[in-house]
């Protein structure tokens, strides 16, 4: 029998030049929703893409009513996760890499009942049950570096804030996303930090991982970036304004 009080779920799907591997993650998301009791819907966010990212998610659309295309001008992963999530209208709002590095039947593990009295649940890469597969050596010392560098500014005792899957109940996205304000690639950041703040319950949750060669992210390139982000927030933290989002 039908679970009469559904979970709402939408898995939010920020997505800029991804017409090559796009529809694959959205058959293997398909396949999976479509085996679960909960009242589901998927987001793909088009980050302005130049190629037809935006046309493959026109297609899916047409065909699955519960999958959603929002156009957004291209302002980085953390304005197009932003407005996505605010734009879902479930209760839980589940952020998922278009590289889907993360398998997608783990999703069930941010929900209840395995996860219950959170406002934000945080995929892990670290600790007991997490597992990485394929992470060149140099590239996971690198994040472990960065990682290192986020508690000591910003966030004690993540050992994860930087992979890409992340639940937000509704109440933590609107009382977080107005006031994110890094578009580029510590949007995340930012977000758990005001979540922090707000004393919001954030818990991790252990994952599988695949590393992707070609994801976006490149450490040489957008590292410094990230690291100035970082001091960016930490600044607006001494500021009465940043205070001001309690």
């Amino acid at each position: 029998m039908a679970d009469a009080n559904p979970l709402g779920v939408t898995i939010v799907i920020p997505a800029y030049n991804e017409e090559s591997r796009l529809p694959a993650t959205l058959d293997e998301v398909l396949g999976y929703l479509q085996q679960t009791p909960w009242d589901w819907s998927i987001r793909i966010v088009d980050d302005g893409s130049g190629d037809g990212t935006a046309a493959v998610a026109e297609r899916y659309a047409r065909a699955h009513p519960r999958v959603a295309l929002q156009r957004e001008p291209h302002g980085g992963k953390g304005a197009a996760v932003k407005a996505g999530l605010l734009a879902a209208g479930s209760e839980y709002r589940f952020i998922c890499d278009a590289d889907l590095s993360m398998p997608i039947r783990e999703v069930e593990r941010f929900l209840p009942p395995y996860v219950t009295n959170a406002d934000v649940a945080i995929a892990t890469r670290e600790g007991a049950g997490a597992r990485r597969v394929g992470e060149p050596l140099r590239r996971h010392l690198v994040g472990r570096m960065f990682n290192t560098l986020v508690q000591w500014l910003l966030l004690p005792g993540l050992e994860d804030t930087q992979c890409g899957f992340k639940m937000f109940t509704a109440r933590a996205v609107e009382q977080v996303f107005p006031f994110v304000t890094v578009e580029g690639w510590s949007f995340d950041i930012e977000a758990l930090y005001l979540a922090r703040r707000q004393g919001l319950r954030i818990v991790e949750v252990p994952i599988e991982w695949h590393y992707r060669p070609d994801s976006r992210l490149n450490v040489l390139r957008d590292g410094p970036a990230m690291f100035a982000e970082l001091l960016r927030i930490r600044r607006r933290s001494g500021d009465p304004r940043a205070r001001a989002v309690r």
